[in-house]
């Protein structure tokens, strides 16, 4: 059995390979990126941010160098000597200048942090959307994210796709933040600080992404038993890209015909209840929409990988991906689960 102390000094050396692999990526970039690396902010927000993260480590980097020099000076300087004979150093008794200057140089150094941060805050919180913004809808769920475009009459749920934003022609995404239940936190490292979800409390945040990719994010406000698998994945797509996967989420559900019988099942069962497909009778909001479910490539939050092996799982018991999930397992036999499970897999 490992002792106490050797468990600390693993925990503190795994901390260490961390920071140390995070510091590498930052400044060479030749080393594969995080998509949840803070140190290369993708966007306005989040570049504001970690401009303002570095102003206030240089500062408190420098009362460091200033105290630690200090200290070493007095631990030199004061040492203890061979022919020392208890003697000591004059004692001063009340110095007005150090008095002030103890004083004075902290309240300069604290209002300096607070322009600085009141600045980004200002930034992030009340730019005013153009007319160009992507507006969209962001609501919490326990335990899943339903992205709403309303401008676009496109719904879908945890993959969020944006255009990319040109610097020299910006495209905002501006984003309202719904929860459906209790407290949730959405947070993207690379796009944007995080902003909470509160209920029956509307929040706003936006972003401008200015490179194409997949960046990963996070609830990061703990919501219940499976917040740690409440992922997000933002998709930031060219223009013409994001223009084809609108059009494509605007269509009908479309079946075909070795499918009718597990949309049989589907509209005879719970699943109408809690589900939407497009052009059929299920018109439920409790769980996502599952029009274009297999657009998507993951299921379950991000829990999974969304292929037909996974999707036949999570219908036959959800708690086999997502301990704690609100989606109840359907009980289906065998033969209804391949029928169902066909079917949903014609939902692209």
């Amino acid at each position: 059995m490992r002792s106490r102390g050797s468990n600390r000094w693993r925990f503190l050396g795994q901390i260490l390979v961390c920071a140390c692999w995070s510091t590498a990526a930052f400044a060479d970039p030749g080393l594969p990126l995080s998509p949840t690396n803070i140190f290369a902010p993708a966007s306005t927000p989040a570049k504001s941010i970690f401009d303002l993260s570095l102003f206030v480590l240089a500062v408190t980097g420098g009362i460091f160098l200033v105290v630690f020099s200090l200290l070493l000076y007095s631990v030199v300087r004061f040492r203890r000597r061979k022919n020392d004979d208890g003697w000591e150093p004059p004692q001063v008794y009340g110095s007005n200048q150090v008095e002030l200057a103890w004083t004075i140089i902290p309240i300069l150094i604290v209002v300096a942090l607070f322009m600085a941060t009141a600045r980004v805050i200002a930034v992030v919180q009340k730019t005013s959307p153009p007319s160009n913004a992507i507006a969209v809808t962001a609501i919490g769920h326990q335990f899943w994210w339903e992205y709403r475009y309303p401008d676009l009459g496109v719904v879908t749920a945890n993959e969020l796709h944006l255009p990319v934003s040109d610097t020299a022609h910006p495209t905002p995404t501006f984003i309202q933040l719904l929860s459906a239940d209790t407290d949730h936190s959405f947070w993207v490292p690379r796009l944007g600080g995080k902003t909470d979800l509160i209920p029956n409390h509307p929040n706003t945040m936006w972003i401008d992404p200015q490179e194409t990719g997949v960046f990963l994010g996070q609830c990061a406000q703990y919501c219940g038993t499976q917040h740690a698998k409440m992922l997000l994945r933002v998709y930031v797509q060219t223009k013409a890209e994001f223009d084809r996967w609108i059009e494509q989420q605007r269509q009908p559900a479309v079946t075909n015909n070795a499918a009718a019988q597990g949309q049989k099942i589907f509209e005879t069962t719970a699943c109408i209840n809690c589900h939407t497909v497009s052009g059929t009778v299920a018109n439920g909001r409790f769980g996502p929409d599952l029009t274009h479910l297999m657009s998507r490539d993951t299921i379950a939050a991000g829990a999974a990988p969304n292929t037909p092996q996974n999707l036949r799982l999570w219908i036959r018991d959800p708690n086999k991906i997502k301990p704690g999930s609100l989606m109840p397992a359907m009980e289906l036999n065998e033969p209804e689960l391949d029928a169902l499970t066909a079917y949903l897999e014609t939902l692209r």
